[in-house]
């Protein structure tokens, strides 16, 4: 069964999640063939290790609190905030308490 991304005009629902965090799954909204957008659901405590993305990518924190590492360094993202990573860049991402993350990355396809 396919998976159903949205189509190039329609509405996505980016709200918190608030209360149906914890039983909702991370869930990719749109996927192209150079772009992927996915809100990433990590409840506290989970860690997200260190990896790469093939592309630039973008990391917006929608509700919850997590700890983000890249470039040698940790900070905080919280409800708003919203770090840009350069292709590839390596990072870890680790809830501080149950969080929801709108990620967007320009893919380079090889």
């Amino acid at each position: 069964m396919a998976i159903s991304h949205a189509a190039s005009g329609e509405l996505i629902d980016i709200r918190p999640l608030g209360a149906a965090l914890r039983q909702t799954s991370s869930s990719t909204l749109v996927r192209a063939s150079h772009l992927e957008v996915f809100r990433f659901v990590l409840p506290a405590g989970k860690v997200a290790p260190e990896h790469k993305a093939a592309g630039a990518l973008t990391l917006q924190c929608l509700e919850g609190e997590v700890e983000f590492e890249a470039h040698g360094r940790s900070q905080i993202l919280r409800a708003g905030n919203m770090v840009y990573l350069a292709d590839a860049e390596p990072h870890v991402v680790r809830a501080l308490v149950d969080a929801s993350l709108l990620v967007t990355i320009l893919l380079r396809r090889i």
